[in-house]
C-alpha cells in the first residue's frame, strides 16, 4: 500500500557442428528440503535458481483477491481443473491480449498457417517455462495448432500475466502460473507441469533453465523419452554448456539465444525499447541530462544505452570484455569501473548475466534517490539480500517499485527486487517476440523431427537457414523486397541463390 513501511528482518540442422563454450565452473547442485511451508522461502534445486528465486513476492496488490490460486477450486467452462491460474474468470480479457498480439506476429501466424495441416509436431508433449504473456500465448498456440500437447509453467515470478494464464486455461491448456508467486509456489507449479500421471514430455522448452534442471534433479528417467531440449535465454544456455562439460547433458539441446534472430532482434532492438518503457512506468522519471550507468555492454546493454543517449542520458559503460569495451567507446560511451561513477550517477543498470555486480558496498555508496534495476534475466547481478537487514527500511511505493531507506535517510529506488525489469514492469513489443517465438518453435520442430543419429547429446545452434526463414517470414510487414541473385552472381559468390548466404563464422 502506498506510504506503508515494513522492516525486513533476515533470519540467519544436417551435418551441422556442435558449438560448445564451456564455463570454467561446475554446476553445484542443491537438496531441495523436504519440509517447507508454503510461503517460506525454500532452499531452490540449484544455486543459480537459488539466486534466481531467492526471496518469495513480497507483496500483492490490495485490489487482488490474496487467497493462493493453490487453495482455489477453480474449472473451465469444458469441466477441466487440470491448471492452477489467479482468476479464470478473467479468461475473456486476456483472450482480446492473445488476439491483439496475433496482429503483430506474422511469421508465428504465417507457419501456423502453412504446418497445421501437416502437423509436424503430432505425438510431441511438451513442457515449457516461460514467461506467460500474450506473446507466449500465440506461441503455445501455436504449438497446438502443429499437434503438440503442451503443459506450461512460469519462468518469472513477476511476468505473468494473469488475464492472459487465465484465457489459456479456459482454452485447454495445463496452465500453472500467475503473477506474485512464492518461490515455493514457483516450484510447486513447474512439479504440477512434469509430475503428472498419464503424461510424460518428450520435448522441454526452456527460459532460464529452472524447468530442465528440476527434471534432472527430481525425474531423470523422463530424459529417457525426451528428444531434445530448446533453451532461449543467457543463463539457461550457460547451464546447458556446464552439463554438457560435466557429460551430464543426455538429449540434444538448441542454443536459440545465440541464433543471429535472437541475439541481435530479442536481445537489442527489444531492449532498446522495452528499457525506457520499464523505467518510464515505475518511476515516470526524465531521461534528459540523468547520468546512468550501464553494466555490460553487450546486445542488451547495446540496445539500452542507445535509447538513453537517444533521449538525452550521459551515459557510461561498464565491461570486462575489451572488445565489446571498444565497440562501447567507438560508439561514444565512457568505460569506467563501477566504483568510480557510483556516488554520482542517478540509475544503475545491470545486464551481464553475472552475480554480484552490484554488491552492498555500491549500494552503501550510491546517492539519495539512485534508481537500481537489472534487464538481465536473474535477479543474481543486484545483491538484494544484502538489502533485508534490520537497520534498513523497505517501503513500497507502488507495484513493483520499493524504496530502500538507510537510518540517515538516504534511499534508493529497487525496482521488481531486483528482477528482469522489462517483463516485471512494463511489456516488451510483440513484433520482436514474434522473432523470438517463431525461431523456437522452429526449433522445437527441427529436434522433434530429426532422424536419429543428426543430433547427438550436445549444444547446438540453430541452422542458418532457419535463421534466415524466420527473418524472411518477417519482412513482408515492412513491405520490404529482397533482391535476388543471379546465377552468374551466386556462382561468382559460391552460394545457392536461396541461401544461406553467410557462413557460420560471420558476425552480423
Amino acid at each position: 500500500m502506498l506510504g506503508s513501511r515494513k522492516k525486513y528482518i533476515v533470519n540467519g540442422s544436417s551435418g551441422i557442428k556442435a558449438q560448445i563454450q564451456f564455463a570454467d565452473q561446475k554446476q553445484e547442485f542443491n537438496k531441495r528440503p523436504t519440509k517447507i511451508g508454503r510461503r517460506s522461502l525454500s532452499r531452490s534445486i540449484s544455486q543459480s535458481s537459488t539466486d534466481s528465486y531467492s526471496s518469495a513476492a513480497s507483496y500483492t496488490d490490495s485490489s487482488d483477491d490474496e487467497t493462493s490460486p493453490r487453495d482455489k477450486q477453480q474449472k473451465n467452462s469444458k469441466g477441466s481443473s487440470d491448471f492452477c491460474v489467479k482468476n479464470i474468470k478473467q479468461a475473456e480479457f486476456g483472450r482480446r491480449e492473445i488476439e491483439i498480439a496475433e496482429q503483430e506476429m506474422p511469421a508465428l501466424m504465417a507457419l501456423r498457417k502453412r504446418a497445421q495441416g501437416e502437423k509436424p509436431l503430432a505425438g510431441a508433449k511438451i513442457v515449457g517455462c516461460t514467461h506467460i504473456t500474450a506473446q507466449t500465448a500465440v506461441l503455445m498456440e501455436t504449438l497446438g495448432a502443429l499437434g503438440a500437447q503442451c503443459r506450461w509453467a512460469a519462468c518469472n515470478i513477476y511476468s505473468t500475466l494473469n488475464e492472459v494464464a487465465a484465457a489459456l486455461a479456459e482454452s485447454g491448456f495445463p496452465v500453472f502460473a500467475w503473477k506474485g508467486e512464492s518461490e515455493d509456489d514457483f516450484w510447486w507449479c513447474i512439479d504440477r507441469c512434469v509430475n503428472v500421471e498419464g503424461w510424460q514430455p518428450n520435448m522441454i522448452l526452456d527460459d532460464g533453465g529452472d524447468l530442465t534442471h528440476w527434471i534432472y534433479k527430481k525425474y531423470p528417467n523422463m530424459f529417457k523419452k525426451i528428444k531434445g531440449i530448446v533453451e532461449e535465454s543467457v543463463t539457461g544456455v550457460h547451464r546447458l554448456y556446464q552439463l554438457s562439460k560435466a557429460g551430464k547433458l543426455c538429449v540434444p539441446a538448441m542454443n536459440v539465444n545465440d541464433s543471429v534472430t535472437k541475439q541481435k532482434f530479442d536481445n537489442l532492438y527489444c531492449c532498446r525499447e522495452s528499457i525506457l518503457d520499464g523505467l518510464k512506468r515505475t518511476t515516470d522519471m526524465m531521461f534528459g541530462g540523468k547520468q546512468v550507468v550501464v553494466c555490460g555492454y553487450g546486445e542488451v546493454g547495446k540496445g539500452c544505452c542507445a535509447a538513453l543517449k537517444a533521449m538525452g542520458s550521459i551515459v557510461y559503460v561498464t565491461e570486462i570484455d575489451p572488445i565489446c569495451a571498444l565497440q562501447a567507446c567507438m560508439d561514444g560511451f565512457r568505460l569506467v569501473k563501477l566504483n568510480e561513477v557510483i556516488r554520482q550517477v542517478d540509475i544503475v543498470i545491470t545486464c551481464t548475466g553475472n552475480k554480484n555486480v552490484v554488491t552492498r558496498e555500491h549500494l552503501d555508496r550510491m546517492k539519495n534517490s539512485c534508481i537500481v534495476c537489472n534487464m538481465g534475466h536473474s535477479n543474481t547481478e543486484i545483491d538484494v539480500a544484502s538489502l533485508r537487514t534490520p537497520e534498513l527500511t523497505w517501503e513500497r511505493v507502488r507495484s513493483q517499485v520499493d524504496h530502500v531507506i538507510w537510518p540517515d535517510g538516504k534511499r534508493i529506488v529497487l525496482l521488481a527486487e531486483g528482477r528482469l525489469l522489462n517483463l516485471s514492469c512494463s511489456t516488451v513489443p510483440t513484433f520482436v517476440l514474434s522473432i523470438t517465438a517463431t525461431t523456437q518453435a522452429l526449433a522445437l520442430i527441427e529436434l522433434y523431427n530429426a532422424p536419429e543419429g543428426r543430433y547427438k547429446q550436445d549444444v547446438y545452434l540453430l541452422p542458418k537457414k532457419m535463421d534466415e526463414y524466420v527473418a524472411s517470414l518477417h519482412l513482408p510487414t515492412f513491405d520490404a523486397h529482397l533482391t535476388e541473385l543471379t546465377d552468374e552472381q551466386a556462382k561468382y559468390l559460391g552460394l545457392n541463390k536461396n541461401g544461406p548466404f553467410k557462413p557460420n563464422y560471420y558476425r552480423y
